[in-house]
C-alpha cells in the first residue's frame, strides 16, 4: 500500500480517477448519494485551485483505492463557510476535512486514522489554524436503505478528537438512489482544536 500526498495543483491530473471513487462510495449508506461525475470533478476542481489543500491518496499496485481531502474552508464553497459566519466565528481560522473514501476491501486496516492524522499534522504544519471541521449527513435512526450491518462513525470521530458541535449545521441539496429529485440533507459539523 503507497499512501502519497498532493498539493495544489498536483491534485488536478486524480480528479476524474477521485470523482468516480466517491461516486462508488458515496451510493452507500448513509450517503445513498446519485452524484454526477461532472458535478464532482467541478468541487474537486477547488482543491486543485487552492494553494493550501491537500490530498492523501491510497494506492493498491497503482490503482487508487482510498483518498481524503481538506483545504482552508475559507477556499470552500460559501455553503460551508455559513454555519461558522451565521455564529460569528472565523472561517479563516478552520481548517476544512473535505470527503473521505475508502472501498471496502481496504477498510479496517488503518487507513482511515492515517488520513485523519495526515490532514491534522499538515493543517497544524501550516500554522495557520485553530480548528479543522468536517461535516457529515444526519440520517435517522430509522431508515428503510440503513443496512443492518450499518456502524456509524461516530465513536471513531471522537477517539480522534472531534466533538460534534450542534450549532453548526447546514442543508445540502441531492439526490438519494430511491429519489427522483434532490432534497436538501441536514449537514453537522465536527470540530477539533488544533495543538498551539
Amino acid at each position: 500500500m503507497e499512501i502519497r500526498l498532493l498539493h495544489g495543483a498536483a491534485i488536478a491530473p486524480y480528479i476524474d480517477e477521485l470523482a468516480r471513487l466517491r461516486l462508488t462510495v458515496w451510493r452507500e449508506y448513509p450517503y445513498l448519494y446519485e452524484g454526477s461525475l461532472e458535478h464532482e470533478a467541478n468541487h474537486l476542481a477547488t482543491y486543485a485551485d487552492s494553494g493550501r489543500s491537500l490530498m492523501v491518496l491510497a494506492l493498491d499496485g497503482g490503482q487508487v483505492v482510498g483518498a481524503s481531502t481538506g483545504l482552508p474552508l475559507i477556499d470552500e464553497a460559501p455553503r460551508f463557510q455559513q454555519p461558522f459566519l451565521a455564529q460569528g466565528r472565523d472561517p479563516t481560522s478552520v481548517y476544512y476535512f473535505g470527503g473521505s473514501v475508502l472501498l471496502p476491501a481496504y477498510r479496517s486496516q488503518g487507513l482511515g486514522v492515517r488520513f485523519f492524522i495526515e490532514r491534522e499534522s499538515y493543517a497544524h504544519k501550516l500554522a495557520e489554524f485553530d480548528y479543522c471541521t468536517f461535516c457529515v449527513v444526519e440520517r435517522p435512526g430509522i431508515h428503510p436503505l440503513r443496512p443492518a450491518s450499518y456502524k456509524p462513525l461516530h465513536g471513531f470521530w471522537r477517539n480522534r478528537g472531534f466533538l460534534q458541535d450542534p450549532s453548526l449545521r447546514t442543508r445540502h441539496a441531492w439526490c438519494d438512489l430511491d429519489e427522483q429529485e434532490s432534497s436538501n440533507k441536514i449537514m453537522s459539523f465536527w470540530l477539533k482544536a488544533l495543538p498551539i
